[in-house]
Protein backbone atom coordinates (compact mmCIF):
# COMPACT_ATOMS: atom_id res chain seq x y z
CA UNK A 1 0.00 0.00 0.00
CA UNK A 2 1.43 3.41 -0.91
CA UNK A 3 1.54 6.34 1.45
CA UNK A 4 -0.76 9.21 0.61
CA UNK A 5 1.00 12.47 -0.02
CA UNK A 6 -0.58 15.73 0.93
CA UNK A 7 0.06 18.98 -0.81
CA UNK A 8 -0.59 21.89 1.48
CA UNK A 9 -1.77 25.11 -0.15
CA UNK A 10 0.76 27.89 0.32
CA UNK A 11 -0.40 30.90 2.31
CA UNK A 12 0.34 34.57 1.79
CA UNK A 13 -0.26 37.12 4.53
CA UNK A 14 -1.55 40.24 2.77
CA UNK A 15 -0.76 43.02 5.22
CA UNK A 16 -2.56 46.34 4.95
CA UNK A 17 -4.93 44.57 2.57
CA UNK A 18 -7.69 47.17 2.38
CA UNK A 19 -11.10 46.15 1.02
CA UNK A 20 -11.32 42.60 -0.40
CA UNK A 21 -10.16 42.36 -4.00
CA UNK A 22 -8.22 39.36 -5.30
CA UNK A 23 -6.61 41.62 -7.94
CA UNK A 24 -4.67 43.33 -5.12
CA UNK A 25 -2.57 40.23 -4.46
CA UNK A 26 0.69 40.33 -6.40
CA UNK A 27 0.83 37.76 -9.25
CA UNK A 28 3.84 36.02 -7.66
CA UNK A 29 1.39 34.77 -5.02
CA UNK A 30 -1.12 33.38 -7.53
CA UNK A 31 -2.55 30.13 -6.19
CA UNK A 32 -1.69 30.96 -2.58
CA UNK A 33 -4.40 31.17 0.07
CA UNK A 34 -4.70 34.87 0.96
CA UNK A 35 -4.89 35.76 4.65
CA UNK A 36 -5.92 39.41 4.95
CA UNK A 37 -4.57 41.56 7.81
CA UNK A 38 -5.43 45.24 8.26
CA UNK A 39 -5.55 47.75 11.10
CA UNK A 40 -8.90 49.09 9.83
CA UNK A 41 -11.87 46.92 10.86
CA UNK A 42 -14.02 48.67 8.23
CA UNK A 43 -12.26 46.69 5.45
CA UNK A 44 -13.33 43.37 7.06
CA UNK A 45 -9.91 41.68 7.17
CA UNK A 46 -9.43 38.10 8.33
CA UNK A 47 -7.20 39.49 11.08
CA UNK A 48 -7.49 42.97 12.56
CA UNK A 49 -3.98 43.95 13.50
CA UNK A 50 -1.05 46.29 13.28
CA UNK A 51 1.97 45.25 11.21
CA UNK A 52 4.35 46.24 14.00
CA UNK A 53 2.80 43.63 16.33
CA UNK A 54 1.11 40.77 14.50
CA UNK A 55 0.69 38.58 17.59
CA UNK A 56 -2.45 37.04 16.07
CA UNK A 57 -0.26 35.41 13.40
CA UNK A 58 1.75 32.37 14.51
CA UNK A 59 5.50 32.08 14.06
CA UNK A 60 6.57 30.51 10.75
CA UNK A 61 2.96 30.07 9.60
CA UNK A 62 2.94 31.64 6.11
CA UNK A 63 4.91 31.14 2.91
CA UNK A 64 4.74 34.75 1.79
CA UNK A 65 4.10 38.26 3.06
CA UNK A 66 2.75 40.84 0.61
CA UNK A 67 2.95 44.49 1.65
CA UNK A 68 1.83 47.07 -0.90
CA UNK A 69 2.19 50.66 0.23
CA UNK A 70 2.16 50.06 3.98
CA UNK A 71 5.63 50.64 5.38
CA UNK A 72 5.58 54.35 4.50
CA UNK A 73 2.55 54.74 6.80
CA UNK A 74 4.68 53.84 9.83
CA UNK A 75 6.97 56.09 11.82
CA UNK A 76 10.61 55.44 10.90
CA UNK A 77 11.35 53.70 14.22
CA UNK A 78 8.46 51.26 13.59
CA UNK A 79 9.73 49.99 10.23
CA UNK A 80 12.30 47.58 11.75
CA UNK A 81 9.58 46.22 14.05
CA UNK A 82 7.27 45.53 11.10
CA UNK A 83 10.01 43.88 9.03
CA UNK A 84 10.96 41.67 11.98
CA UNK A 85 7.29 40.68 12.25
CA UNK A 86 7.23 39.82 8.54
CA UNK A 87 10.35 37.70 9.10
CA UNK A 88 8.88 36.02 12.22
CA UNK A 89 5.67 34.84 10.57
CA UNK A 90 7.40 33.49 7.45
CA UNK A 91 8.25 29.82 7.17
CA UNK A 92 11.92 29.08 6.46
CA UNK A 93 12.46 29.80 2.76
CA UNK A 94 9.43 32.11 2.66
CA UNK A 95 9.52 35.49 0.93
CA UNK A 96 8.42 39.00 1.73
CA UNK A 97 7.55 41.30 -1.16
CA UNK A 98 7.14 44.99 -0.35
CA UNK A 99 6.49 48.07 -2.43
CA UNK A 100 6.27 51.75 -1.63
CA UNK A 101 6.96 55.16 -3.21
CA UNK A 102 10.56 55.73 -4.32
CA UNK A 103 11.35 58.99 -2.55
CA UNK A 104 14.32 59.67 -4.86
CA UNK A 105 12.06 59.74 -7.94
CA UNK A 106 9.51 61.80 -6.03
CA UNK A 107 12.20 64.26 -4.91
CA UNK A 108 13.28 64.79 -8.52
CA UNK A 109 9.78 66.01 -9.41
CA UNK A 110 9.66 68.23 -6.34
CA UNK A 111 13.04 69.72 -7.30
CA UNK A 112 11.47 70.58 -10.69
CA UNK A 113 8.69 72.50 -8.91
CA UNK A 114 6.03 69.85 -9.61
CA UNK A 115 4.89 69.26 -6.01
CA UNK A 116 1.17 69.23 -6.81
CA UNK A 117 1.30 68.17 -10.48
CA UNK A 118 -0.15 64.76 -11.34
CA UNK A 119 2.67 62.23 -11.60
CA UNK A 120 0.35 59.34 -12.48
CA UNK A 121 -3.26 58.24 -12.13
CA UNK A 122 -4.05 55.35 -9.79
CA UNK A 123 -7.35 53.58 -9.08
CA UNK A 124 -7.71 56.12 -6.24
CA UNK A 125 -7.32 59.01 -8.69
CA UNK A 126 -4.52 61.42 -9.62
CA UNK A 127 -1.35 61.10 -7.54
CA UNK A 128 1.04 64.03 -7.07
CA UNK A 129 4.48 64.06 -5.44
CA UNK A 130 2.83 65.66 -2.40
CA UNK A 131 0.61 62.55 -2.05
CA UNK A 132 3.62 60.25 -2.33
CA UNK A 133 5.42 62.17 0.41
CA UNK A 134 2.63 62.70 2.93
CA UNK A 135 -0.20 60.35 1.93
CA UNK A 136 -3.15 60.43 -0.44
CA UNK A 137 -4.72 63.81 0.27
CA UNK A 138 -8.20 62.91 -0.97
CA UNK A 139 -8.38 59.84 1.28
CA UNK A 140 -7.08 61.74 4.29
CA UNK A 141 -9.57 64.55 3.61
CA UNK A 142 -12.39 61.96 3.66
CA UNK A 143 -11.26 60.97 7.16
CA UNK A 144 -9.04 57.97 6.37
CA UNK A 145 -6.10 59.01 8.52
CA UNK A 146 -4.53 55.56 8.04
CA UNK A 147 -3.44 56.91 4.63
CA UNK A 148 -0.96 59.43 6.08
CA UNK A 149 2.71 58.78 5.31
CA UNK A 150 5.26 59.09 8.10
CA UNK A 151 8.51 57.87 6.53
CA UNK A 152 10.14 57.26 3.16
CA UNK A 153 12.59 54.93 1.47
CA UNK A 154 15.34 54.85 -1.10
CA UNK A 155 16.59 51.59 -2.60
CA UNK A 156 19.62 51.79 -0.31
CA UNK A 157 17.61 52.30 2.89
CA UNK A 158 15.05 49.63 2.02
CA UNK A 159 17.78 47.10 1.22
CA UNK A 160 19.55 47.82 4.50
CA UNK A 161 16.35 47.51 6.53
CA UNK A 162 15.49 44.16 4.91
CA UNK A 163 19.03 42.94 5.60
CA UNK A 164 18.91 44.13 9.22
CA UNK A 165 15.63 42.21 9.72
CA UNK A 166 17.40 38.99 8.69
CA UNK A 167 16.33 38.65 5.05
CA UNK A 168 18.72 37.21 2.47
CA UNK A 169 18.82 37.15 -1.34
CA UNK A 170 17.44 40.69 -1.32
CA UNK A 171 16.36 42.05 -4.68
CA UNK A 172 15.47 45.70 -5.26
CA UNK A 173 13.79 47.31 -8.25
CA UNK A 174 12.79 50.88 -9.08
CA UNK A 175 10.44 52.35 -11.63
CA UNK A 176 7.35 54.48 -12.17
CA UNK A 177 7.74 56.12 -8.75
CA UNK A 178 7.68 52.73 -7.04
CA UNK A 179 10.35 50.94 -5.08
CA UNK A 180 10.16 47.15 -4.75
CA UNK A 181 11.98 44.88 -2.34
CA UNK A 182 12.01 41.09 -2.17
CA UNK A 183 13.69 39.21 0.66
CA UNK A 184 13.86 35.55 1.60
CA UNK A 185 13.94 34.03 5.06
CA UNK A 186 16.85 31.57 5.30
CA UNK A 187 15.98 27.90 5.34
Amino acid sequence: MSEATTTETKKVLHVGCGHPDPRKVHPMFQGYQEIRLDIDPAVTPDIIGDIVDMNAVADESVDGVWSSHNLEHLFAHQVPLALREFFRVLKPGGVALVTMPDIQEVAALIAQGKLEDTAYVSPAGPIAPLDMCYGHRASIERGNHFMAHRTAFTAQTLGQKLHDAGFINIQLEKGNFALWGLGRKPG
